[in-house]
């Protein structure tokens, strides 16, 4: 891995840190197809090298470790509903799982060049093991929102990754959905117990009401009688 390669996936890194301590909307996308991009990535970076059993060894004790770490990192995840999409934020002592990346990496690194994985000591690895550490958080994330039932963030086309696991069928362009329905049927004076059954059922007001069609032009029924003694019927 070249040095400009380098400095990019430490501008990755600081980025990915500054939007989880400021807290972000979450785009299904960003959080779930991004890590594993990431990850094929590097794998691309590592095939054509030559590895020997020690960077095998190596290179899957770094790996595991990193995608443990990135488990953390999801469970440790606040994530909330904020315009009826998924928000997340890192806490502040996630900070503590930065440090153990890094540290397990420099771990990791020191070990290899003593035991001869040469690979594994180099910058090589770094974007595939970072991408595996998104990858164990996306691993958290994603079923949390399942089980909150809060979708992800829209992407830019205005669609939802994944929306229809989520209900946000239900959704329309304006980001309303099943719920604003309530709410305006709540404003027109249905309670609860009418929107369980699904609105008002109309055959209730034709049995209380009388039958228009019995009147003629002249407000008289069919057997003469005014309509003003409707109210017998």
């Amino acid at each position: 891995m070249s040095w400009l390669e380098v400095l990019a996936v430490i501008a990755i890194i600081g980025f990915v840190i500054y939007q989880q301590f400021a807290g972000q909307l979450q785009r299904g996308k960003r959080v779930v197809l991004l890590p594993a991009i990431l990850t094929i990535i590097g794998l691309l970076n590592l095939r054509g090298t030559h590895m020997n059993s020690a960077d095998i060894a190596w290179l899957t004790i770094g790996a595991i470790g990193s995608l443990v770490i990135g488990l953390g990192f999801g469970l440790m995840m606040h994530l909330e509903a904020r315009d009826g999409v998924l928000w997340g934020k890192l806490p502040l002592r996630g900070a503590w799982l930065w440090v153990a990346l890094i540290a397990w990496r420099v771990l990791i690194m020191v070990i290899a060049a003593h035991a001869g994985a040469h690979l594994v000591a180099s910058t090589t690895p770094l974007l595939f093991t970072l991408g595996l550490n998104r990858l164990g958080q996306a691993a958290v994330i994603f079923p949390r929102a399942m089980a909150s039932g809060i979708p992800f963030a829209p992407e830019k086309d205005g669609r939802t990754f994944l929306g229809g696991a989520f209900g946000a069928s239900d959704r329309d362009g304006n980001g309303t959905g099943r719920d604003s329905f309530d709410a305006d049927l709540g404003r027109r004076g249905y309670d609860a117990d009418d929107r369980s059954r699904g609105g008002y059922d109309s055959r209730d007001y034709d049995r209380r009401d009388y039958d228009r069609r019995d009147y003629d032009h002249r407000g008289h029924d069919r057997h003469g009688r005014d309509r003003r003694d409707s109210r017998r019927y």
